[in-house]
């Protein structure tokens, strides 16, 4: 704040209408930069201060392609200057509809109103020196929840096809879902997704979309895959060592980024017994599905139904230890339907 003695001298120095330019101590910088991106082929205009926001962002979705014409999800990116150089702690979160509140501190936080289909993010130009902080744990963040309240059912499964038939693989973590759908890819399936399935709430059919470009592996997929051995753990913030790579890592590997499914497999890796394909009860998939969705009362009507019209086709539990047999047994189910 100027005090009276310092606002008497700026009137001198001042024009009246420059001094009405001065911004307030606790003004956000205006945003005059815009840039549009595409997160599982959906808009998301990204308006900010900072042209260094468009490269954080770019990493993070560059490599979608524009399939979706609804309107954009906007994220305001506010870079302010000063803050420590260190990196801000991971954020808390807390959800109080419409808005999800994210903050790491006082300084680096987001705020997404879910009503209004935009996000607020305030970093510092500190924290920005941490790019897998403000990317990851911001950035990647921001459009996922409006996305989903709208336009898509977020599902626990990784997908892959074969033949134009698509397979969701279904379970807890550390179930196998990575692990096989990269499997099933190096076997010469289309793969999708590893980890995160996204169902589209339009039209009738049981549409799936998927981050097609990177695939992510435990560190013990290394004992599986050859071509593992040696890969650095990829930096983390929060969550399980993992490496993770492009898939055009892999250049052999077909991907796309959606795909109709057409069988839904739990996946049960048990030691001891015989290997198994066989049916699995809806009412378990069901509750199963359901358990990470959240949004309004429509919203989750919506997931709820987009779900329903998942558990028409058949629904089955894989028994296996197997990588092999696993591959084998799915490449039949897709191609003789049992």
């Amino acid at each position: 704040m100027m005090t009276i003695e310092e606002i008497e001298s700026a009137c001198n120095a001042l024009s009246s209408q420059q001094l009405d330019s001065i911004e307030h101590p606790g003004e956000e910088p205006k945003l005059q930069l815009k840039e549009v991106f595409y997160l599982h082929g959906f808009p998301v205009e990204v308006i900010t201060n900072s042209p260094e926001v468009f490269e954080i962002a770019s990493e993070q979705w560059g490599m979608f392609e524009k399939e979706h014409s609804t309107e954009p999800v906007r994220i305001y990116v506010h870079v302010t200057e000063g803050g420590t150089t260190e990196c801000p702690p991971p954020p808390k979160y807390r959800f109080n509809w419409p808005l999800i509140l994210t903050f790491a501190n006082e300084d680096n936080f987001m705020i997404a109103d879910l009503e209004h289909n935009c996000t607020h993010i305030a970093v510092t130009s500190g924290a920005m020196r941490h790019k897998l902080f403000v990317g990851s744990l911001f950035l990647a963040a921001a459009p996922g929840p409006h996305l989903s309240v709208r336009h898509i059912t977020p599902v626990h499964g990784a997908c892959v096809a074969l033949d134009g038939r698509g397979v969701m693989l279904c379970g807890d973590s550390g179930a196998g879902k990575s692990t096989l759908s990269y499997a099933c890819a190096r076997a010469g399936w289309t793969y999708v997704c590893d980890d995160a399935s996204f169902l589209l709430n339009s039209g009738t059919d049981r549409t799936v979309i998927g981050a097609c470009h990177q695939v992510r592996f435990r560190p013990t997929a290394a004992e599986l895959f050859p071509e593992l051995q040696g890969q650095d753990i990829t930096p983390r913030l929060v969550g399980k060592p993992s490496i993770e790579l492009p898939t055009a890592f892999f250049p052999k590997m077909v991907c796309a980024q959606s795909a109709r499914v057409d069988f839904l497999v739990f996946l049960n890796r048990r030691a001891g017994g015989p290997p198994e394909l066989r049916p699995y009860r809806k009412d378990v998939a069901r509750h199963a599905l359901r358990q990470t969705l959240y949004g309004t009362p429509h919203s989750l009507a919506v997931s709820y139904s987009t779900i329903e019209r998942l558990l028409t086709i058949d629904v089955l539990e894989l028994l296996y230890t197997d990588l092999d047999w696993a591959i084998d047994r799915l490449r039949t189910l897709v191609r003789e339907g049992r």
